[in-house]
């Protein structure tokens, strides 16, 4: 699921006049930097959801409610309203009309304030219509709590809408870390809530949760607010004066992005509902993996991709042969540590998701059961991280139309996957006493095309189903046919693009030779230990022998890996 405390663009490529090669290195460090920090910080939030909330009814309601109001922000803030009022408001200011550019500035955000007080009035008002058709299945208490965190959220995400103002605003001044760590604390503030708040006991875990994304979203606008006065000096003039040039300019770029950007929410709204139609704590479930399975799309996917695509947008398509160059180094940048994020999913998922979210409300079985959807959905990892990059090529030759279209045939093909996976595995129950880890529920039958049985999705426990499965097999599917289409429009541009960078084989070596010495190290570890010391014997082996042998075999990203730690050991 996305997250709405998250900025995920623009990268500085967006940016027109950047000066030189080293300036757009800083920036891209800085973004990448920017978005590590609140990565880092999604996880330790998800782990105080985790311990309050589990993956019961409340855990399902938050998980729902955010996803709502969430297309908000991801229809109007982040890369959709940055990429169409960056490139004219920094045309103006390096034209030296730094009081147009305020005009233009300050009517953008009085359009904006306008469009998104109307949209958040309507949001809290139909918030019971809106919950009854994104989320079907919602019955009883968990219906009910969706729509009162629903009526408290979406005020707090209309606060992020504004926040991607600012973001835009200072990345045309070039100031990029500021508005890309501000989503910390849009966390610091639901854990704020839920310490305060939930754990006094004043309100529900789930309640509090939601008043933290109100918190969170006054945090995250609120710090930026100081510096975009600074850099604006003065020139900030609010109005609604859509007439004017400048922001004629970006209404007409700001309709095509929404577009694009609809298919792909359309795609969380769609999985959302059919997640509905499953025993209670599939929402919740599917959240939680997510959380680890988008860590590694946004370090290694997102960041080489807004460090690349700078240089890709200078070369254009006449520069064949170095695309291709520029392609595969960073295919195989990403490549390499996202193989190696895989095995550790596959072998240790349990230790990882234990060590993170295992206490609390979070029970064994639920470990379990996020573990499992973890495994799955990394399997599609390598092509979504690849995916990035080959988008970033076609925003540099201005074709936005092509990973739109692409984006709603993988979303198409996943749900016709998913659907009737996840039905049939609904009916898996999870019991650690098996050698399984999972029994059929008594008097199921598989396969099966229908919905859970409404008592379950009108319980307020974890049921403990691997429904979830069904939609993490559907994106892993999804996920490599949008790599395969992507690639197959990229090569009309250049030459094929190679999964890896041409490193694909080699990666592969190392990673069942890590997978090879994992049982073997898996017996050095003590009796009864914990999560902690099965991940520091087994996955730092494993780790180190995944290392040695793409240093062996030359891997690129491994010898600059183990030179530079090398160096800073002297």
């Amino acid at each position: 699921m996305d997250d709405p405390g998250r900025h995920e663009g623009p990268a500085p490529d967006e940016v027109p006049g950047a000066g030189g090669a080293e300036e757009m290195r800083r920036s891209s460090s800085l973004i990448a930097a920017g978005i590590a920090l609140s990565r880092m910080s999604g996880l330790v939030r998800d782990a105080a959801l985790a311990f309050f909330l589990g993956a019961n009814v409340g855990a399902d309601a938050f998980r729902a409610a955010l996803k709502i109001p969430n297309l908000l922000q991801n229809l109007l803030g982040e890369g959709v309203l940055s990429a169409s009022f960056i490139p004219t408001y920094s045309r103006l200011l390096a034209e030296d009309r730094e009081e147009e550019a305020g005009r233009v500035a300050g009517a953008v955000l009085g359009l904006l304030v306008v469009l998104v007080g109307v949209l958040v009035l309507l949001g809290v008002v139909l918030a019971a219509p809106l919950v009854r058709l994104i989320t079907p299945g919602f019955v009883g208490e968990r219906f009910e709590l969706t729509v009162t965190l629903v009526r408290i959220m979406f005020p707090g995400v209309g606060l992020l809408v504004l926040s991607a103002w600012c973001l835009g605003v200072l990345n045309a001044h070039r100031r990029f870390f500021l508005s890309y760590v501000a989503p910390v604390l849009w966390n610091l503030g639901i854990l704020i809530a839920l310490v305060t708040l939930g754990a006094a006991a004043l309100v529900t875990p789930a309640v509090a949760a939601g008043w933290g994304v109100v918190l969170g979203g006054a945090l995250q606008l609120g710090v930026q607010v100081p510096t975009v006065r600074r850099v604006l000096r003065g020139s900030l003039r609010l109005s609604l004066d859509h007439r004017r040039a400048g922001v004629r300019t970006v209404l007409r770029a700001f309709g095509p992005i929404v577009l694009g950007r609809g298919v792909v929410q359309l795609s969380a709204l769609v999985e959302l509902a059919v997640a509905s139609l499953l025993a209670v704590g599939a929402v919740a479930v599917l959240g939680y993996a997510q959380t680890f399975y988008l860590l590694p799309i946004a370090l290694f996917g997102m960041s080489v991709a807004a460090a690349e695509l700078p240089s890709l947008s200078t070369m254009g398509v006449a520069g064949r042969a170095a695309l291709r160059a520029r392609l595969d180094a960073g295919l195989a940048r990403s490549a390499f540590f996202v193989v190696g994020v895989t095995i550790a999913y596959l072998l240790l998922g349990g230790d990882i998701v234990d060590l993170l979210f295992g206490r609390g409300a979070f029970d064994a079985e639920t470990t379990f059961q996020v573990a499992a959807v973890l495994g799955v959905y990394s399997l599609g990892l390598l092509p979504a991280t690849a995916s990035r990059l080959l988008q970033s090529l076609l925003y540099a030759v201005d074709d936005a139309r092509t990973p739109a279209v692409i984006a709603g045939i993988r979303v198409a093909v996943a749900l016709a996957v998913a659907v009737p996976l996840m039905f049939t595995l609904d009916r898996l129950v999870v019991d650690l006493a098996e050698p399984a880890g999972f029994v059929l529920a008594e008097g199921a039958r598989v396969p099966s095309l229908a919905p859970a049985d409404p008592a379950l999705r009108d319980a307020t426990e974890n049921q403990l189903r691997l429904g979830a499965l069904g939609l993490a097999a559907g994106s892993a599917v999804g996920s490599w046919l949008e790599f395969l289409l992507l690639r197959r429009r990229v090569t009309r541009l250049t030459s094929r693009p190679r999964l890896g960078g041409g490193t694909l084989l080699r990666l592969l070596v190392a990673a069942l030779v890590a997978a090879a010495v994992t049982p073997a190290l898996a017996l050095q570890v003590p009796t009864g230990a914990g999560s902690l010391v099965r991940l520091v014997i087994v996955g730092g082996g494993a780790g180190l022998a995944y290392l040695a042998v793409t240093w062996a075999l030359r891997v690129p990203e491994s010898r600059h890996l183990v030179t530079s730690l090398a160096r800073r050991g002297r």
